[in-house]
């Protein structure tokens, strides 16, 4: 358990909206970014939210000219009817991303299956958030993309040369569980939000986690340079795969992303969003004259069952975390990330919040 101060998603909202707002962005572009902060806070995810999606736009977005507020998507003209192909022209990367999950959805329901991939992105953040609205409404769902620096170092290397290239996979399941399943994870043993999170929380790190500048293992937040990759070969070989699709994309080398980029090559991230309609995939031959539904209940029945009931889904710290927001009537903060707030507050002129005002969760 852990206490945690209570901010309603009104006065949070109002100060990301704000924050977007001063830093040029659009009326639309920082209400997305804002409606994508509010997401991850209500579901817990302390290392993707408003804090650190402002933190990586001053630090490669638009205050370092890695993000362009305003900038308009292009479609590129491709022959395939179910697939799309963007060039983001640099836009906020949430901004993109839900709309690249609307239109996937879109292209699921008539074709079956849709795909966009986004060429000259800005990094979106959390990608289960994405993933798990669209198994909300229905359909399976993935997302990948390229990170905004070269922060892993591949198995057996001593140079980052990877990016944390996170997946994420969202699945309809909210009829049979009351909430999706949404597998999502960085591949590498922790995010460096992660890292920046434990600095700030003054926590140690887990093994194997991170190196410092000399490629020694430490736990140290203060400490850690680079990141491993989880599961060693295993993690590295999904980080290995977003670039490979990225380098299919259009994307360049991974060491360039978020440095000084030399003439003639590109320092960009990508995406790659696909959307399945559970009716393209389905036999109808399910045992017993089940219905698809109720097969996908018997399923998870069976593997959450011989002695496996106090089994975690992924996505069920997430659920359970929104439910705990919902209870308190507002997000979840804690000291450390209250001030890192008003740090945002100061910067766009907006009140500030007084932790000693707000209420408290126990959580």
């Amino acid at each position: 358990m852990a206490s945690y101060h209570v901010v309603p998603a009104a006065r949070h909202n109002a100060l990301i909206n704000a924050a977007y707002l001063h830093r040029g962005y659009l009326a639309d572009e920082a209400q997305e970014a804002t409606r994508f902060c509010e997401m991850a806070s209500r579901h817990g995810i302390h290392t993707h939210n408003g804090i650190k999606a402002l933190h990586l736009d001053h630090s490669f977005g638009s205050l370092a000219g890695g993000c362009k507020p305003g900038a308009e998507i292009k479609v590129i003209n491709k022959p395939f009817a179910a697939s799309e192909v963007w060039d983001a022209q640099l836009k906020l990367g949430q901004a993109v991303a839900f709309r690249a999950m609307e239109r996937c959805m879109q292209l699921a329901d008539q074709y079956g299956i849709g795909q966009v991939s986004v060429d000259n992105a800005f990094h979106y953040l959390w990608g289960g958030g994405y993933v798990m609205e669209a198994a909300q409404k229905g359909y399976i769902a993935y997302t990948n993309c390229t990170s905004t620096l070269a922060e892993v170092v591949p198995f057996g290397g001593k140079f980052p040369t990877l990016g944390t290239n996170p997946h994420s996979w969202g699945l309809p399941t909210t009829e049979a569980l009351g909430y999706p399943i949404v597998i999502d994870w960085a591949t590498s043993t922790v995010a460096m939000g992660r890292v920046q999170q434990f600095r700030r929380e003054g926590k140690q790190l887990p093994p194997d986690a991170a190196v410092d500048e000399h490629g020694q293992p430490t736990t140290d937040p203060d400490q850690a340079k680079w990141l491993i990759p989880f599961g060693k070969h295993k993690g590295y070989g999904l980080a290995l795969y977003n670039e490979v699709i990225s380098a299919l994309i259009g994307g360049s080398l991974p060491t360039l992303r978020g440095q000084s980029v030399p003439t003639g090559e590109k320092g960009s991230c990508t995406f790659y969003f696909q959307v399945i309609h559970p009716d393209a995939i389905g036999s109808g031959l399910f045992a017993k004259g089940r219905s698809q539904v109720e097969n996908l209940k018997a399923v998870l029945a069976d593997v959450f069952a011989h002695g496996n009931e106090g089994a975690t889904l992924p996505g069920q710290i997430e659920a359970q975390a929104a439910a705990v927001s919902a209870k308190a009537n507002g997000l979840l903060f804690t000291t450390a990330e209250i001030e890192a707030l008003n740090e945002i507050a100061r910067e766009c002129g907006q009140p500030e919040l007084n932790a000693a005002s707000l209420a408290v969760c126990e959580a």
